[in-house]
């Protein structure tokens, strides 16, 4: 089996607004693009409608991710049935219903958790999910607060927590939360996830920064 310092991680640009910036993050080397969907806070957020139309232009092997706060299992699988990725990004607990019943109505459609790495206590919430999920995601919001925080902080977390995971988790593993070109060659070193996942790390002023991403790029690839 490869070791995972030896592999070049899976580059996911999150909170594409529209199908250029599709394009642009593709022209880079995106392994994958996260799509916003309805959320209670946070950046990013686009409609279902756009959502399927950057979806069916995006050209395949490039995952396409929609990231829903429904925490219902017939809720979820309605929203993907309005967008048509191939990959489903649950930012909050599936609350009501099963993965099992997910996978079951759409079967081809990879099912990525995302664990908000806080405590722990995250450990244990992390490995228990990789039972049912395709992958994890690990990243630094709060879905206790009052209004929830689902992802899009721009904030780092406790990078020794998500190392734990990773080498415990039986599915693959990617890491969200602060990642820039000056950071994310220690984080891989320290976290050797499967992917990576950033959104404002290579924007400014909230649109994607060309610069910026063909410095990420180079800092993560080399």
């Amino acid at each position: 089996m490869e070791n995972r310092q030896s592999m070049k991680p899976r580059i996911k640009i999150c909170c594409i607004s529209s199908i250029e910036e599709a394009m642009l993050a593709i022209d880079y080397g995106a392994s994958a693009l996260g799509l916003v969907g309805q959320m209670p806070s946070g950046p990013g957020i686009i409609t279902d409608e756009l959502i399927y139309d950057i979806t069916r232009l995006v050209p395949p092997p490039v995952g396409t991710f929609l990231l829903t706060s429904e925490t219902a299992a017939d809720d979820i699988i309605k929203h993907h049935l309005k967008t048509h990725t191939n990959t489903i990004q649950l930012v909050d607990e599936l609350k009501k219903g099963t993965y099992f019943e997910i996978k079951k109505q759409i079967p081809t459609v990879k099912i990525v958790q995302v664990i908000h790495v806080r405590t722990e206590a995250s450990i244990e919430e992390a490995l228990q999910l990789s039972e049912f999920a395709d992958a994890l995601l690990l990243d630094s919001g709060n879905p206790a607060l009052d209004i929830k925080v689902l992802g899009g902080t721009g904030k780092v977390h406790d990078w020794t927590l998500s190392r734990k995971i990773v080498e415990q988790s039986k599915v693959p593993v990617f890491l969200a939360g602060g990642l820039h070109a000056g950071n994310v060659k220690e984080a891989l070193d320290i976290v050797q996830p499967f992917g990576l996942d950033l959104c404002s790390g290579v924007r400014t002023h909230k649109a994607l920064d060309p610069a910026k991403l063909e410095a990420f790029f180079k800092a993560a690839l080399s």
